[in-house]
């Protein structure tokens, strides 16, 4: 009895009952994903006719044995065979087999070309995905004549030795749209993608069609939506998006700095916007109307409004409990703007002038000597001569009564520039 089995092999073998009589070819494996690390298969599902095909199911508990056939316990008078597939929660052939799934080892999107079945006794366990073309090369039946040239010209090859499985434990399936009880509803899915940082969930969500994309991450909390969000591209968000109700897309985007928030708003349809801004809340649909009243390219439009400042009677001690106080702030925490009670700027001071300062030093005598800062009205061009004469990560954004309306960091004018440069570039090619 072989240990290890193909799911390809078994697709179309025949299948007899009690008595020896021909009965059926498999099907589809019916598989239990929960509980177990890996899951056990629970019905057989077979299948005769050619065109007009007819199933029925079998439990595993009425298999006598599986080797170049099955052998029922049962006659065949007893199985039910229906015009309609039997409906089944998850089942490798249809949720597995051609299928993408999430390698959570190595954090890569793959495509199931055969599974890898282990046999224990009398009972089938899914233990690897195979991912290789020998895979898919058994799949369609050609082993010997493939093997064999492969053999003819190249005995060296790694095609005739390497196996490319996955363990089932390090993979995770991805749901297919409308499907009410999809694998990524248990929590052994989700366990596995926890384990993902979301920058990585980001890139792997890139190499997905836009249906795969949007099952995957309304399987996540809110907390890791929020999170993946914030990691993809715009083009991709921007794509997200037109896919979900407009009451999540509104607090997605709240859920990201307000410059990123503003850029998103810029690229959508003015009315999508209008009805977004709708529904954030006051504080926050005032701060993206405000930005988006900016022109792209300027300091306005480049900044965000989300930073950290203190009154000009706070000590080191304060800004040090600000700080610990907004770990999870969506802006910088390594600079602080000093303002007075009118929301006029001051100064800056940055974690670096004051960490070491005694606690009770007034947060003013640790600022940069020169107040250096741009206008809301200034071009992109200004702001990142500023940023790279004083070597400065970020820059206060003020109006024209000095009040402080914002910050711009390195990477926002870089990402622009950069946009610039290249449009500029692609029209001489």
């Amino acid at each position: 009895m072989k240990l290890f089995l193909y799911f390809s092999e078994m697709i179309g073998m025949d299948v007899l009952d009690s008595q020896g009589q021909w009965v059926a070819g498999v099907h589809d494996i019916a598989m239990n994903p929960q509980g177990d690390i890996y899951p056990k298969a629970t019905e057989l599902i077979v299948r005769r006719g050619f065109l007009d095909k007819e199933y029925a199911r079998v439990a595993w508990e009425d298999l006598i044995y599986i080797e170049e056939e099955v052998r029922l316990k049962m006659s065949v008078t007893r199985m039910v065979f229906t015009k309609d597939h039997p409906r089944c929660d998850f089942t490798l052939r249809r949720d597995i087999l051609d299928q993408q799934v999430v390698d959570t080892d190595d954090q890569r999107v793959v495509r199931v070309n055969d599974i890898h079945l282990l046999r224990v006794e009398n009972f089938i366990y899914a233990a690897h995905v195979d991912v290789s073309l020998r895979g898919l090369v058994r799949r369609l039946g050609w082993t010997g004549p493939v093997d064999f040239l492969v053999w003819f010209f190249r005995r060296q090859s790694p095609y005739l030795t390497l196996e490319e499985f996955i363990p089932w434990k390090n993979t995770q399936v991805l749901p297919k749209l409308g499907r009410m009880k999809s694998v990524l509803k248990l929590d052994v899915a989700k366990n596995k993608l926890s384990g993902i940082p979301p920058a990585a969930l980001a890139d792997i969500m890139q190499d997905l069609d836009i249906f795969a994309r949007v099952s995957l991450f309304k399987s996540f909390d809110t907390a890791l939506q929020n999170r993946v969000f914030t990691d993809m591209p715009l083009a991709r968000k921007e794509e997200l998006i037109d896919q979900l109700p407009q009451q999540e897309v509104a607090a997605l985007i709240q859920s990201i700095p307000a410059d990123e928030a503003t850029d998103l708003l810029m690229k959508l349809p003015r009315a999508k916007t209008h009805q977004l801004l709708r529904l954030f809340g006051l504080e926050a649909g005032k701060k993206l109307r405000k930005l988006l009243s900016f022109a792209k390219d300027s300091a306005g439009g480049l900044m965000t409004t989300e930073y950290l400042f203190l009154k000009p009677d706070a000590t080191v001690a304060d800004a040090l409990a600000k700080i610990k106080d907004n770990t999870d702030f969506p802006g910088s925490i390594f600079f602080l703007y000093i303002i007075d009670d009118n929301h006029k700027y001051l100064g800056t001071t940055s974690l670096r002038r004051f960490i070491n300062a005694d606690p009770a030093t007034p947060l003013l005598q640790t600022c940069y000597p020169e107040n250096i800062h741009v206008y809301t009205q200034d071009d992109i061009e200004q702001v990142a001569l500023l940023l790279e004469r004083y070597k400065f990560s970020s820059i206060p954004v003020l109006n024209h009564e000095d009040i402080l309306q914002g910050v711009i960091t390195m990477d926002d004018v870089m990402e622009e520039l950069i946009a610039l440069v290249w449009s500029k570039y692609k029209e001489k090619l």
